[in-house]
């Protein structure tokens, strides 16, 4: 018999590379469930063990997002139904993130509809990180743990003692991203001023802000190609910076993104575990949020703020 709220940590089988970190970290061995497939692709998640009175979390990330995400809602309902105490979504990668506004007309916003699957499924709260927009919390009926990838990098980027650092964001809606990370090192920003064609296809980009002789920082949410990333470092090299790395919380890296990367003038890319790599890549370096979300879950077992986990400025 499972304890009375005791605390239960889940996978779907995408995250099980992470969630088996996390739990590590957090002092427990991974809850046991099967998740079932037919021979048309259709998913039957269950539980091997009790959740009756437990708080539980299930970790699962959405990429390459619907396969995985129906079976996140799926694990939720059986939780539900198998009568635990609270269920957690934990989703690292918030797939659908982009979709968070009406730009242009008759299209669906993403992000919403995915908040809406998350209630009707049964979630009671959500636990993910560097959503691509922060109004995205407000999507959701239940608390949003909204986590901070400046936790993890802020620290590693100290460690190089670069001497003239500057942020640079790649686009206009990045800026608030990019100012904030530049506020823990004193830093000046600069932005990268893009014109799209079409989704993953820039027409032109123009940089704001002066990086000659700077050792300079880009700063963004997700790469998808690279095709972005890669042309503002290019842009800031030929401006007179001294070197230009890259700070990105989510690696979704599809179509020619390692290519990309590879061929760019970036010194480095980080970038977390939240999706994991498809290749091997020199200018790719991994930081784990493991650490960080056991330590999330610890504050809301024990009903404690999480603002802890955030570097103050």
């Amino acid at each position: 018999m499972a304890a009375i709220n005791a605390v239960k940590i889940f996978s779907g089988s995408a995250s099980n590379y992470l969630a088996k970190d996390i739990a590590k970290y957090y002092g427990k061995d991974l809850g046991a469930a099967t998740i079932l497939k037919f021979s048309d692709g259709e998913m039957s998640p269950s539980f091997d063990e009790s959740v009756r009175g437990c708080d539980v979390f299930i970790i699962q990330s959405t990429f390459p997002s619907s396969d995985n995400l129906m079976e996140l809602l799926l694990m939720i309902d059986a939780a539900r139904r198998a009568s635990a105490h609270y269920v957690t979504a934990v989703m690292p990668y918030f797939g659908y993130s982009r979709q968070d506004r009406k730009d242009r007309p008759r299209v669906g916003i993403g992000a919403k509809l995915i908040g809406n699957l998350l209630t009707a499924a049964g979630a009671d709260r959500l636990m993910t990180i560097d959503l691509h927009a922060g109004q995205i919390q407000g999507f959701m009926d239940f608390p949003v743990d909204h986590l901070e990838g400046n936790a993890i990098f802020v620290p590693y980027l100290k460690s190089l003692n670069l001497d003239n650092i500057v942020f640079a964001s790649p686009d206009v809606g990045g800026v608030v991203r990019t100012r904030n990370m530049a506020k823990f090192f004193n830093a000046d920003m600069v932005i990268c001023d893009k014109h799209r064609k079409r989704a993953n296809e820039i027409a032109s980009m123009q940089l704001i802000g002066d990086v000659k002789g700077a050792d300079v920082v880009l700063v963004d949410d997700l790469i998808d190609t690279g095709g972005t990333l890669c042309k503002a470092a290019q842009l800031i090299m030929d401006k007179g910076a001294k070197s230009v790395r890259a700070v990105v919380t989510h690696p979704v890296l599809s179509g020619n993104a390692y290519e990309n990367i590879s061929n760019s003038i970036l010194t480095e890319l980080l970038v977390t575990d939240t999706i994991p790599q498809k290749q091997v890549c020199d200018k790719i370096k991994v930081l784990s949020v493991a650490e960080l979300f056991a330590k999330a879950i610890g504050r809301i077992r024990d009903h404690e703020s999480i603002s802890s986990l955030f570097i103050k400025y």
